[in-house]
Order: structure tokens, then C-alpha cells, then sequence
């Protein structure tokens, strides 16, 4: 899932539309469902930048390694209606939300970042709480390097150099 198109990723987009930084990840068939939710994006928004796709434990419980990876999408929806439009993504492949936090998940797609946008409202949050986790932002930063982070203030590069897993191995998985 290596895949890039010719733009950068760099926090603007054109005129009238957004770009949005996800967060991907699955451990029940993840190659099917990384593979599905990458052919649905593509189908919805266009070009996709997709990072490399990581392999990397569970967390928070104890089930199958997950498969992770970012994606950064332009989108002419504002960031309620594609964390909707996300998250019906996810139910077309089989996520069932529940209860318990840290589970299984056929697909789980976050929205990382919007654009420079801080928010917390309504239920979302931007950017995302799980910036901290080295599969969220190792494949962010892979994708965007030069991406300023709206509340740290500093690239996503920077962030990843700065992160207690930076320099670790992470096992890289060929899915598309």
C-alpha cells in the first residue's frame, strides 16, 4: 500500500476543498479491509497519498497483530460529515462499534488532522489523542513530514524524531 500520487502533502489544498490526514488500521483480514477502504477512498475523494502499512501489536487488549497505515485525502465535506462518511465506511466493511474501546476491528479509520483545524466539539476532536501512538504518527510522518501540527507547533517529522519509538524497527507489510 506503499502508493503516492504527484502532490505533496503539506496541509493546503485547493481552493474550496480540505485535506484530511487518517489514520488506518485492522486486524481482522486487515489486508482485505486496508485494500477495500484504500479502493473506497480512491472511488470517493481521487488521488490518495497512502503511507507504508505497518504491522504492530494490539493495544490495549490482548488479539491479533493490527495493520496500520495514514492516507491523506482532499475533500470538499467539513470534518463532521467525512468522520460520517468514515465511519460508514467502516460499518460497509463490518465494524460493529461497542462498548469496549480496545477490540478486534475490521476497520477503524480516524481523522487525524483537518487541515490546521483545532476543534473539539460535538464529539470529534482535532487533531487526534492518538497522535502519540508510533502507528498513528510514524505513517503520518512518513506521508507529510513538513506538516505542522496546529497545537505542537512542530512538523510531524519532528514529532516522529522526538517520539520514544523513533528509531525502533517496525515490520512493513505489502498489501497493495
Amino acid at each position: 500500500m506503499s502508493a503516492t500520487t504527484d502532490r505533496t502533502a503539506t496541509g493546503r489544498s485547493q481552493a474550496g476543498r480540505s485535506q484530511a490526514f487518517l489514520s488506518l488500521g485492522s486486524n481482522v483480514e486487515p489486508e482485505r479491509h486496508l485494500r477495500a477502504a484504500i479502493a473506497a477512498l480512491r472511488e470517493r475523494f481521487g488521488d490518495v497519498v497512502v503511507s507504508p502499512v505497518y504491522r504492530v501489536p494490539a493495544v490495549g487488549f490482548e488479539g491479533p497483530d493490527f495493520l496500520n497505515a495514514a492516507a491523506i485525502v482532499d475533500t470538499d465535506l467539513d470534518p463532521f460529515a467525512l468522520v460520517e462518511w468514515l465511519h460508514d465506511l467502516e460499518r460497509a466493511n463490518g465494524r460493529v462499534r461497542g462498548p469496549v474501546k480496545f477490540n478486534d476491528r475490521t476497520l477503524d479509520i480516524d481523522l487525524v488532522y483537518f487541515d490546521d483545524i483545532v476543534l473539539d466539539e460535538r464529539g470529534l476532536r482535532l487533531p487526534r489523542d492518538e497522535l502519540r501512538h508510533a502507528f498513528v504518527l510514524r505513517p503520518l510522518a512518513d506521508i507529510a513530514p513538513a506538516f505542522v501540527d496546529p497545537v505542537r507547533n512542530a512538523s510531524l517529522a519532528d514529532l516522529w524524531r522526538a517520539h520514544p519509538d523513533f528509531g525502533k524497527a517496525l515490520d512493513v507489510v505489502e498489501v497493495l
